[in-house]
């Protein structure tokens, strides 16, 4: 698995789209939370916050990027998601707070 995070010196993220990205985007700090997979990070959370595609993340005003995982392949990617999706709230929240104390929106880390 490849994991790349913000803040790790690497600076912006290079869009492969071989490469798989899972996701987590929230409403504000400590609000309601949406796990998401995606081949393209950019433009998916782009489309997050500008809440172009309808459903439960425009519904809820989903925008922030608070955390995200590189994969290798989409394959990766899926079987990641699925497996924080089943995860408690708790549990996904400790995951944000790992990487993000301060629940940062990370949108500007990714954008080249």
């Amino acid at each position: 698995m490849l994991i790349c995070h913000p803040g790790e010196g690497r600076g912006p993220i290079k869009v492969d789209e071989k490469r798989g990205y899972v996701y987590i985007v929230a409403s504000r700090t400590y609000g309601t939370l949406y796990v998401g997979v995606t081949s393209n990070l950019v433009k998916r959370i782009w489309e997050h916050r500008e809440h172009v595609v309808p459903g439960f993340t425009t519904k809820h005003r989903l925008a922030l990027l608070v955390w995200f995982e590189c994969h290798e392949s989409m394959e990766a990617a899926i079987t990641r998601e699925k497996q924080i999706k089943e995860w408690r709230r708790d549990w996904k929240v400790n995951l944000i707070q790992a990487m993000n104390p301060g629940w940062r929106d990370l949108y500007s880390d990714i954008v080249v």
